[in-house]
């Protein structure tokens, strides 16, 4: 190993010198613009992006919680039009972001509702940190789309075509869970798309320039309970959508193995599980007696199908924050079955929309406080200020893998170009059989590969010198010092050029293809009415697709409630009507947790997890039959 950690010193600096080289020739011979045929304008130079006010101390527009509230009221009860607010600036006011006390707030005050008070981060250090990569802006969509798909008034979504696209199914759910960002099973009306909804949504979607690829997830409610959710699975696949997703707590997977396989052979190819952590009496708050075993009954089974799972915690201070070592432990010893973590913060809404101010105070977690508490893993393994980057900061890589693809690509790649206060996370490479983790940032120079990464896009020469710079960037950028054992530079180039999708665009990796998994183990921190800011609105990548177009995921879940305007609009019948109807539809939840009733497994194919997890976030050697 050591002549070959030489001999990737040499090619290191070797590739550094030819990069440079490159650079000279790019700078002295102009390039043309790159415009592929799926983009509605030529890509900005890097010098040209533009970027929201960021830094301490800072002015934004946010919402009144006050106001909010007699608003939503106002349309529930006709007497308000919500049409109006796309004209107006209902319950917004100025906030103001500064530090204080060592930590980072948002204050604001409404001439009627008084003075508001929030935290955004506990680490001034690390929130600067997280902003000062954000790369810039996409252009601004199409005057059209903003005055159709997306016109939605203050709470528009004005840059960015989106990296994942929820639809909501139905509002329907077999469980009732706190938080919950929709108050699913307690409105009283039944909200549930048609296939002609489906449809109109998905194929608006494809026909959206610039026509980059998006994940479509199906959600709700619980997407499963839906009957037209393997066909909308299907069309999805149709129209050309690689990503399709649900989001999900996973029980009609456990109760019925087979439905997997069918989610599959539909195109499903990732399920957001909802897991709050391990063992039984972390879910205890689900109502649910045996929730965790029936999570990593779940799990097998779309692992058996052939469906990636990402485990979707939320996270609430003082109810689950010491799950979080416990979680990470438990995705790294279950990689190749687990594609990462998706964490969740609290954002008190739905639900919890009314919570008193002391218990809002208490259980505020944000994204700071995940990558404080991350960084007590396997004794710091994961630094804040080296590992973490906001989501933003892979559009860069986005963007030179459409010039690997060239200007003929019928779809643009997949980009996250979202507020860096919005997401955040960092990469694990996961050797499957030592169950070794290394960070991605330890033996790469981000920051500048980033740079390298703008630099390709600012200079388009055509797909092969596109594909010969990115490989340079990544060996120029290599520190073969720092990389794990039993891996070899040739390996991590093979696995980012599957990973980023330069080759085989759109198909899934082969599980046994390599020794090592890339976990992605991210925050994203949605908004509620306390911490609103439209400028994280305005570069929303998770809008909803909905009835009345794309709206942002944290305008439709909070904000003036886009919600309740869509479903109040287009709500399909009351609760006793539908019940009348089609009957009830198993909740499961008492006030006494139960366990549910899990089938039996196949004879021979035992659970096969990592679930003997200590509280300190290490496992206790072999694997356990759940």
């Amino acid at each position: 190993m050591e002549v070959i950690r030489l001999l990737e010193k040499t090619l290191s600096k070797t590739s550094d010198i030819t990069w440079k080289g490159l650079g000279i020739i790019n700078e002295i011979i102009p390039s043309k613009p790159f415009q592929p045929v799926w983009a509605h304008a030529p890509f900005p130079k890097s010098s040209e992006r533009t970027k929201p006010p960021l830094g301490l101390p800072r002015e934004t527009d946010s919402l009144c919680p006050g106001c909010v509230k007699e608003l939503r009221e106002d349309i529930q009860q006709d007497r308000k039009d919500w049409r109006d607010i796309i004209k107006e600036n209902p319950a917004m006011i100025k906030a103001y972001i500064y530090e204080k006390d060592g930590k980072v707030i948002m204050e604001k005050t409404c001439e009627k509702h008084g003075r508001f008070e929030d935290l955004i981060s506990i680490d001034p250090k690390f929130f600067l940190h997280i902003e000062s990569l954000f790369m810039g802006d996409d252009p601004q969509i199409p005057e059209n789309i903003l005055r159709t798909l997306r016109n939605h008034g203050a709470s528009s979504i004005k840059y960015s075509r989106g990296g994942c696209m929820i639809v909501d199914l139905t509002n329907r759910c077999n469980m009732m869970c706190r938080p919950c960002f929709m108050d699913a099973n307690q409105v009283g009306y039944v909200h549930e798309l048609t296939m002609d909804d489906v449809r109109k949504i998905l194929t608006d979607a494809a026909n959206f320039k610039p026509r980059r690829q998006t994940a479509v997830m199906f959600s709700g409610g619980e997407p499963t309970l839906s009957p037209i959710f393997l066909d909308a699975c299907r069309l999805a696949k149709e129209l050309g959508f690689f990503s399709i997703q649900a989001a999900s707590n996973g029980l009609r997977f456990a109760l019925e193995p087979e439905f997997a396989y069918k989610a599959k052979e539909a195109g499903l190819r990732i399920v957001y599980l909802q897991f709050d952590g391990i063992g039984n009496e972390a879910h205890a708050h689900r109502r649910i007696a045996n929730l965790y075993d029936v999570k990593l009954r779940i799990i097998e089974n779309l692992h058996r199908a052939g469906i990636n799972v990402m485990l979707v915690p939320t996270i609430v201070n003082t109810v689950n924050n010491d799950q979080v070592v416990p979680i990470v432990e438990f995705a790294v010893q279950n990689a190749g079955k687990l594609a990462g973590i998706a964490f969740q913060p609290v954002s008190f809404t739905g639900r919890d929309d009314d919570i008193p101010e002391e218990q809002r105070r208490r259980e505020r977690y944000t994204t700071s406080h995940l990558a404080h508490d991350i960084a007590k893993w396997r004794d710091g393994l994961v630094d804040p200020m080296r590992d973490w980057f906001p989501l933003s900061a892979l559009a860069p890589f986005a963007d030179a893998v459409d010039m690997t693809r060239g200007l003929d690509a019928s779809w643009g790649s997949m980009k996250c170009g979202c507020h860096p206060n919005c997401g955040a996370g960092f990469v694990l490479l996961v050797n499957k059989k030592t169950k070794e983790a290394v960070p991605v940032t330890k033996f790469i120079n981000l920051k500048q590969m980033l740079k390298d990464m703008q630099f390709i896009s600012d200079h388009y020469r055509g797909k092969k010198w596109a594909i010969a710079q990115m490989a340079l960037s990544l060996m120029r950028n290599y520190n073969p010092d720092a990389a794990p054992k039993g891996l070899d530079l040739h390996t991590l180039i093979q696995l980012f050029l599957d990973q980023s999708g330069v080759k085989n665009f759109g198909v899934p990796i082969p599980p046994d293809k390599y020794d090592w998994s890339v976990q992605f183990i991210a925050a994203m921190w949605f908004q509620d009415v306390y911490n609103y800011d439209f400028r994280r609105t305005e570069r929303c990548v998770i809008p909803y697709g909905t009835q009345l177009g794309e709206i942002s995921f944290c305008a439709y879940n909070t904000g003036i409630g886009w919600r309740w305007i869509v479903e109040k609009e287009f709500r399909t019948a009351s609760l006793r009507d539908w019940y009348r109807e089609h009957g009830r539809h198993p909740i499961y939840a008492s006030k006494k947790p139960k366990p549910i009733p899990l089938p039996e497994e196949p004879q021979g194919v035992p659970v096969n997890l990592v679930t003997n997890i200590r509280a300190n976030g290490k496992a206790n050697g072999k694997l356990k039959e759940a």
